[in-house]
């Protein structure tokens, strides 16, 4: 009977003194019920006055194996630290065995990135872009994002001064104002001579900005992240369609191709390459994928 008292003290503690909302009471108390359980069932003698640190581990573990995700077994791990915390607090325990568990670390999500066959189909087929001032544009930016890389913010902040046609490379301002040197191939050299030629002939030109709207100033960010939406909706099915997932594609792109780790830190701008390292996780997906499909005893 205190043992049933103990966790209802504990759920009317969140309800009315915490102002804790009901979902989150009722999502503790599945959360102790289900601990309670597993501990059962392991030794009918157990209590909460009586479990250690091993059985909460155990418990955890026992969740990941079922295909809980982290976050899961983390909210479940934080109604057992509180639950401990308050029966101390009560003297209804003698000790808090949940007091130095550290609950798994969440997985990062792996970043979204369109296939290079996908990329190509939309620079390269005919009746993707129309013939317009506004198309060639549109083409030019997704092509600039795929071929080096960079932020959505760098491109924005881009001048003309910032690209070197004949030498086939951009001057990139990036975080913290730290400028990189980026190379691009002859194809998107030929894309930004044509796109110049025509803005030229176009645009008022009332800012310097590389890329600007059709009343001649810089172009804005919500301009930019229209034109990949749509441009990307052509080929992909992807939920997230927005500049950062060209900065991925280039990324996983040029891993598959043979880059190693360091050069694509380097040319994407980041200062670990630990950073870098979330699309080896990518490719390796990628290889996973290929091994199940083509593998006879896989």
């Amino acid at each position: 009977m205190r043992r049933v008292m103990m966790t209802e003290d504990f759920l009317n503690y969140l309800r009315y003194e915490r102002n804790r909302s009901e979902l989150t009471v009722c999502r503790y108390g599945q959360c102790l019920r289900d601990f309670e359980s597993y501990f059962k069932n392991r030794d009918s003698q157990l209590s909460w006055e009586s479990v250690d640190s091993d059985i909460i581990r155990d418990w955890m573990e026992s969740m990941m194996d079922k295909g809980d995700m982290a976050s899961t077994v983390n909210n479940c791990l934080s109604a057992v630290r509180s639950f401990f915390r308050f029966a101390l607090s009560r003297r209804l325990v003698s000790r808090d065995p949940a007091h130095n568990i550290k609950g798994p670390k969440k997985q990062k999500p792996l970043p979204q990135f369109v296939r290079e066959a996908e990329m190509d189909r939309l620079i390269d087929q005919d009746g993707m872009w129309g013939d317009s001032y506004r198309d060639l544009r549109a083409r030019t930016i997704i092509i600039l994002f795929y071929e080096t890389g960079i932020r959505l913010s760098e491109l924005l902040g881009l001048n003309d001064e910032d690209v070197d046609l004949n030498a086939r490379q951009l001057k990139v301002t990036g975080k913290r104002n730290k400028q990189r040197i980026v190379p691009f191939g002859q194809e998107l050299a030929t894309a930004l001579e044509t796109y110049i030629r025509e803005r030229d002939a176009q645009s008022l030109r009332l800012e310097a900005g590389l890329f600007l709207d059709d009343k001649g100033r810089r172009i804005r960010k919500s301009q930019v992240e229209s034109i990949v939406q749509q441009g990307l909706s052509k080929v992909t099915t992807l939920k997230k369609r927005s500049p950062h997932v060209l900065r991925h594609s280039y990324a996983t792109a040029m891993l598959n191709n043979g880059s190693g780790l360091e050069s694509v830190r380097k040319l994407l701008g980041h200062e670990s390459v630990a950073t870098t390292e979330i699309y080896t996780h990518t490719t390796f997906e990628q290889l996973k994928r290929v091994y199940e499909t083509a593998h006879p005893r896989a």
